[in-house]
């Protein structure tokens, strides 16, 4: 016993005179905090001297000598680097700094920690390579790096680490090969390299991991035939080989050398030959992937002897010979009761639908079939399959009608039975499919009328019914469908007239009612699909003017030809920016075909067959426009000319008092503006006037304690009207500030003709002089009670009294974003000459009582189409960069001109702030990393974990796809903030995408 102390004390003394004691452990953790990102050091705050070392946050100690030997961090939305002090924690077994976002490299200090077990750095920002030192980890039992941007090869030194069980270093960016030394790791059970840049083979020393039960090597660069290594490895249930670039052919006892897989996943490779019939001898098989492949021969009937089987994906290969027999598997695949996804599309399967489908596992979701030779017909007993969402027939041959026992598949989504030889009626009962999102029955010999019953279909996103011999009026319930985006008619023999009394559709983006038999005069209310890119309605009788559709300022691609339409060619096409096409051909349009904007290009504009037109771009080929004047008797040819006499001398005088007039004002104004240097034309701007002494009175004074905001030229103040009895907000400007004064009128120009439901509205302004004869500027606007869309991203950071009571839902700043971007669209497309708002962040969306957007704070706004007229433009020009840092585009940091694609990165930006919860100039971004490359490195797997908290915790429905929703809106957020601005959305792309994000998720 004696002995034992001795050895005790004598280790103790050791560690303590190399300086490694439980000091040592505390100054390495307080300078690991040192390094976390400001705002996330509170979740640290035990990590302090008033607390012991142990008793820490996420610390566990020994009980033998206090020294750290865990430390738990994962999932704490850590941001900062990591410390090389980690290396002093010699005690430690297990580190886990896993879930969040650490940027910077792996110190190689880590190499110290010699007693460590337990690593886990997985799903941060980590670059740089991995450090040879952890080679000196040699009781590593498992490595976790996934989802980083690990880069350089995998280091050959870590074959040393015999005792490692769990190696995940998917989801980065290592390249080379791998190391024959990973051989060496005889006690891997799991080894994730998947979603890398890896070349070359697979060594054959990995026939050595005879422990291995699963291998990912999916989405790399690899090359030959599928590793002979592989099939050493009896003891594998999970082999992902996915995208990896093998080829060859698998061997004939595939199934007999791998007998324990639960999961094969083998697509998007090379390999050929035949699918292994042993294959069913994998008694546990549940999933088994080969699409994209060259396979062929015949699918393995013996597939129906794998019990497990859950999902079977065969599709783009050759598999089957067009025969008859090629579809016996079917049959097979009865037995297996848990399938939910079977894939067989683009092969060579021929032969009569079997009736046999039917049989299959009530709990099919996903059935495609499509891209085959498959003829027959549907059977009737396909209603058994209750539980389809996906259902997928087209590019067959298929004949006979579409049994109405598919109403009863009420969980349906997609149903594509395209390009087949269908006949008979569209059931009914296809309305009984409320959850229906596309419906594909084009090029088809479907007659008799388009059920109304569709109408009922309101989720519905693609309705494509063209091509086949419907006949009757169109319904109005199917132009009512709220979600619509893409409704084709066309090709049929339709009747009457288009729908007049429809509501406008937002998101409908093609509409094509082409080649039917329909008439009358086209309805003045496509003018309101604001969202429609094409329109299709060549092919039919309809007669009249075309109606004013100028609403369809993003419209690419118009076709109005072959109809009796009459009536002059609208000028407004030419200011359809986005025309690509426009077809008037074969009509009875009549005079001048106007050469402005894109109809000077004679690829876009096309006008044969109307003989009464004349004029346009040389191109046409058209007779010149000669202008003739009918011939009169003389007596009325001399009144006309002497009424002609006296109206031109009366035009004279009047002009010459008007010029007068116009020269006495203009020398009182200068006199005016001597004494007063300021802009009189600011205020002829805005609409009547206030004095500084009324505002005084309203603000009590501009006290203090009406502030509600302030700005980069001036303080907002919360005033009372008295007059009026209307509380407003009131925008003072500091004059002393550089630039105040061109803002106050650059605010008033941009304003001054633009009227929007989300645009905050300047009701009027002050142009006076104070008290002491200072001169004085303020601007009144409506009041928004709820205040800024910043006090509701980042609550923290406001005062308590004005702080909001709760957070903003998914669904509230879903209706925001698309209030923001009805405004850009707005302003960018809609209005007669474009204006650039140049300033867009949170600050400057205010909130109404019914928390709807408004977007504010003109002072920088460019008016686009005036930038050639000096006046305005020198009036509208400010020096430097426009915007906000973080907002602001990066080509405004390079000198560029302002633009709308400057708006729409401004836009993306605050997209991503208001679902992330995350200013652009946040701490945690830096260097190489911005809030556009921090999500991107999450998309779209951990989008999560990038979300703003109070998303996650606010009252969802039970079931609700949040993950789907954030993703869709994301990527809406990234596609407009890209680098380059021409690869940016487009303003109505944005809006419309927006549009069909609250639709699909939140439409009741």
């Amino acid at each position: 016993m004696r002995l034992f102390y001795l050895y005790s004390f004598s280790a103790v003394m050791l560690l303590k005179a190399y300086g490694f004691t439980g000091e040592t452990d505390r100054m390495a953790l307080l300078d690991l905090k040192s390094q976390v990102s400001e705002d996330k050091q509170n979740v640290l705050s035990s990590w302090n001297n008033s607390f012991p070392l142990c008793n820490w946050k996420g610390v566990t100690c020994g009980l033998k000598h206090k020294r750290v030997t865990r430390l738990d961090l994962g999932g704490w939305q850590l941001g900062g680097v990591i410390s090389p002090s980690i290396g002093n924690l010699s005690f430690l077994i297990s580190l886990d700094l896993s879930d969040n976002s650490i940027g910077g490299t792996i110190p190689h200090q880590v190499g110290n920690l010699f007693r460590l077990e337990y690593l886990d750095m997985s799903h941060n920002f980590l670059g740089g390579g991995i450090p040879t030192s952890m080679s000196n980890c040699s009781r590593l039992l498992s490595l976790r790096l996934t989802s980083n941007s690990l880069g350089k090869s995998f280091p050959s030194e870590l074959g040393s680490l015999a005792r490692l069980e769990i190696l995940n270093l998917g989801r980065n960016n290592l390249t080379g090969k791998l190391p024959p030394s990973l051989g060496n790791l005889t006690s891997l059970t799991r080894v994730i390299f998947s979603s890398n840049k890896i070349e070359g083979g697979v060594p054959n020393a990995l026939a050595r991991l005879t422990q291995l039960v699963s291998l990912r090597l999916g989405m790399n660069r690899f090359s030959g035939v599928f590793p002979p290594s592989i099939y050493n490895l009896s003891s594998l249930e999970i082999l992902s080989i996915f995208h990896s670039g093998f080829s060859g052919s698998l061997k004939p006892d595939f199934g007999n050398l791998l007998p324990n897989l639960r999961r094969l996943h083998m697509g998007r490779n090379h390999f050929t030959g035949p699918i292994p019939t042993t294959l069913s001898n994998i008694s546990n098989l549940e999933n088994f992937g080969i699409v994209f492949n060259k396979m062929m021969g015949s699918v393995p009937s013996s597939f129906g002897k794998l019990q497990n089987l859950q999902y079977l994906a065969l599709a783009s290969n050759s598999l089957g010979s067009y025969s008859s027999g090629d579809l016996e598997f079917l049959k097979a695949l009865a037995n297996c009761t848990q399938l939910h996804t079977l894939l067989v599309n683009g092969n060579r399967l021929g032969g009569d639908f079997p009736t046999s489908i039917t049989n299959l596992s009530t709990n099919l979701w996903k059935l495609d079939l499509g891209m085959n030779l498959i003829s027959g017909t549907i059977p009737y007993d396909i209603g058994n399959l209750i539980s389809l969402q996906k259902l997928m027939l087209d590019d067959n041959l298929l004949t006979g009608p579409l049994p109405s026992s598919i109403g009863k598949l009420s969980r349906l989504v997609v149903l594509n039975l395209t390009s087949n030889r269908l006949s008979g009626e569209i059931p009914s009962s296809i309305g009984n499919i409320t959850r229906l999102g596309k419906l594909y029955f084009s090029n088809n010999s479907f007659e008799g009328t388009i059920p109304p019953s569709l109408g009922q279909c309101r989720f519905m996103l693609y309705l494509r019914i063209g091509s086949n011999k419907l006949n009757g009026t169109i319904p109005q319930e199917i132009m009512q469908i709220p979600s619509l985006v893409h409704l084709d008619l066309s090709d049929n023999s339709l009747t009457g007239s288009l729908p007049k009394y429809i509501k406008p559709l937002d998101g409908l983006c093609i509409l094509s009612v082409a080649h039917n038999k329909l008439s009358g005069q086209l309805p003045q209310v496509l003018g309101n699909f604001l969202s429609l890119e094409n329109l299709y309605l060549q092919g039919n009788f309809f007669d009249g003017d075309i109606p004013n559709i100028k609403g369809l300022m993003g419209a690419k691609r118009l076709d109005f030809s072959n109809n009796n339409l009459s009536g002059s060619i609208p000028g407004y096409f030419a200011n359809f920016s986005s025309l690509e096409y426009l077809n008037l051909s074969i009509n009875n349009f009549q005079g001048i075909v106007p050469t402005e904007g894109n109809l000077k290009n004679a690829t876009v504009l096309l006008v044969f067959g109307n003989k009464d037109l004349c004029g346009g771009i040389k191109e046409l080929k058209l007779k010149p426009c000669i202008m003739q004047v009918q011939a009169m008797d003389t007596g009325h040819s001399s009144l006309v000319k002497k009424f002609s006499v006296g109206v031109s001398i009366g035009i004279v005088f009047l002009l010459i008092a008007y010029i007068s007039l116009c020269c006495l004002r203009k020398r009182k104004r200068n006199q005016q503006q001597t004494n007063h240097p300021t802009s009189s034309s600011a205020l002829e701007i805005c609409h009547e006037k206030i004095s500084y002494a009324y505002l005084q009175k309203a603000t009590d004074g501009f006290s203090s304690s009406n502030i509600i905001g302030s700005g980069s030229f001036g303080t907002v103040f919360k005033a009372l009207l008295p007059t009026e009895n209307k509380v407003v907000a009131v925008k003072v400007l500091n004059l002393q500030r550089r630039g105040a004064m061109k803002s106050f009128v650059t605010e008033c120009e941009s304003l001054k003709d633009i009227r929007h439901r989300n645009l905050v509205k300047l009701l009027t302004a002050c142009s006076s002089t104070d008290f002491q004869g200072n001169d004085f500027r303020a601007l009144v606007y409506e009041l928004m009670p709820n205040g800024s869309l910043d006090m509701w991203l980042h609550p923290e950071e406001v005062e308590e009294i004005r702080r909001p009571s709760r957070a903003l839902t998914l669904f509230e700043r879903l209706n925001i974003a698309v209030d923001v971007i009805s405004v850009l669209e707005y302003l960018h497309v809609y209005c007669h000459e474009p204006i650039a708002h140049c300033d867009l962040k949170p600050s400057n969306v205010l909130l109404d009582k019914d928390l709807t957007g408004h977007v504010s704070d003109f002072g920088i706004a460019r008016m686009l189409m005036k930038l050639d007229q000096g006046s305005l433009f020198n009036q509208l020009s400010s020096v430097g960069i426009r915007g906000t840092i973080g907002y602001a585009a990066p080509e405004y940091g390079m000198g560029g001109q302002p633009s709308i694609y400057g708006d729409m990165y401004s836009f993306g930006v605050l997209l991503l702030e208001m679902f992330t919860g995350k200013r652009p100039t946040d701490e945690l971004f830096g260097g190489n990393v911005t809030l556009n490359s921090y999500i991107k490195l999450a998309f779209p797997e951990r989008v999560l974990d990038i979300a703003d908290n109070s998303i996650l915790n606010s009252s969802l429905r039970v079931g609700f796809p949040l993950g789907e929703c954030l993703t869709l809106v994301l990527e809406v957020g990234l596609k407009c903030c890209e680098e380059t601005p021409k690869n940016r959305l487009a303003t109505s792309e944005a809006r419309k995408d927006l549009i069909l994000i609250r639709e699909r998720f939140f439409k009741h």
